[in-house]
């Protein structure tokens, strides 16, 4: 055999033998490579800015944690972001963008009740699944054939009012004055406590309402405080919440104060440390993990993501961990619904959402096709205000 030939079969040999042991994967689809983009539609400017801006670090340190964990292959997760300026005409104009978007897999909304419960509409037309981290329930309780598509991850008045219940027998209260908010969520609350209250024998001596945009507080305080109940119900957001409770302290207000989950935010309270010294609020335990001896896996990521928040941002906010958790669901929903590499499958996506359980950073989440608000009961706790911030209770 000549040198020449040699080499040429040896060659082919070569050839054959890498066709060989490469042949399977020229049959394989190519992995996919396109972007998980999730639509957010966030209260950036105007009364709620607060809240959206902490929606906003969580759901950016989400993404970043994922895409440089390796768990979605060779795909990425893209944030498009969208101030709703704390105005529900706004918001909805976002949801229709994204839902005409094409690259948009799903929506995240914040934490605007009246955003969410008029975006219901657009959302089913448009068919764009969206977790919205809003409190109230009306969102995920429209009529069948509209809320498909809609998700919520927040805790439920339902279940704040009877851990508040709880809380208030536990402690010989006889009777609570209540401040809400005026909105679907404060009107759930009342109607959820009313009925809490009955059953616990705890007579509700008033009730006051006030606006989203009201700055001063003082004057509905001091009118449910003046019959000097033996507890104070605050069903508010955060910066109300602490807005009265300096007006309960200013109006020599003995008895307790508690809060209802809403009015969670920061875990420093600040310029509010003195009024809210032991007042107790109802929340999920990672708002103050710090606290809590890391015994399962579920508690030491909560206790990470604490850690990795806390170490970026120099403080902590309550509400992070359901931005999040909306992330990591729409991730996981994807990944599961599988699909044509390169194409957004909504109905997939929703199919796979509908059915999704995980404990998540906010707790035990479990959604199905009859319950589209996913945080389990079990996932709130007792807190207590000390030291100027928040502790877990006991």
């Amino acid at each position: 055999m000549s040198p020449f030939r040699s080499v040429t079969t040896a060659a082919l040999a070569s050839a054959v033998l890498a066709a060989t042991l490469t042949g399977c994967q020229f049959g394989e689809d190519p992995p996919d490579t396109s972007p998980i983009v999730i639509g957010a539609d966030l209260e950036l400017s105007g009364p709620r800015a607060a809240a959206g801006k902490a929606y906003q670090r969580a759901l950016e340190l989400k993404r970043d944690q994922l895409n440089a964990s390796g768990a979605l292959g060779d795909r990425k997760i893209e944030l498009k972001i969208r101030d709703n300026r704390s105005d529900a005409a706004e918001s909805q104009r976002n949801i229709g963008d994204f839902g005409n978007d094409a690259s948009v897999t799903a929506v995240i909304m914040g934490g605007c009740n009246e955003c969410a419960v008029n975006a219901v509409r657009t959302i089913d037309e448009k068919k764009v699944p969206t977790i919205a981290l809003a409190a109230s329930g009306a969102f995920t309780t429209a009529s069948a054939a509209q809320r498909s598509y809609v998700f919520k991850l927040a805790p439920n008045a339902t279940d704040n009012a009877n851990a508040l219940t709880a809380e208030l027998s536990r402690r010989g209260v006889k009777d609570a004055a209540l401040l809400h908010s005026d909105d679907d969520y404060g009107r759930e609350g009342v109607k959820a406590l009313s009925a809490e209250f009955a059953k616990a024998r705890i007579k509700l001596t008033d009730v006051r309402a006030v606006k989203g945009t009201d700055t001063d507080v003082t004057a509905p305080v001091e009118a449910l405080a003046e019959e000097e109940p033996d507890a104070l119900v605050l069903w508010t957001p955060s910066e109300q919440a602490m807005l009265a409770t300096t007006a309960a302290q200013k109006a020599k207000f003995k008895g307790a104060v508690f809060l209802d989950a809403a009015a969670a935010g920061e875990l420093f309270l600040g310029s509010s440390a003195r009024s809210a010294e032991q007042a107790t609020l109802v929340f999920t335990q990672t708002m103050v993990i710090d606290d809590v001896i890391a015994t399962t896996p579920a508690k030491a990521a909560r206790r990470q993501w604490f850690r990795d928040y806390t170490a970026r941002f120099g403080g902590y906010n309550g509400f992070s961990s359901f931005a999040a958790d909306a992330v990591q669901l729409i991730a996981d929903a994807e990944l599961r619904a599988g699909g044509e590499p390169g194409r957004v499958d909504r109905d997939g996506l929703r199919d796979v959402l509908e059915t999704s359980q995980m404990d998540g950073l906010s707790g035990p989440i479990r959604m199905t096709p009859d319950n589209h608000s996913g945080l389990m009961p079990q996932a709130l706790t007792t807190l207590v205000a000390q030291g100027g911030r928040w502790r877990l209770a006991g």
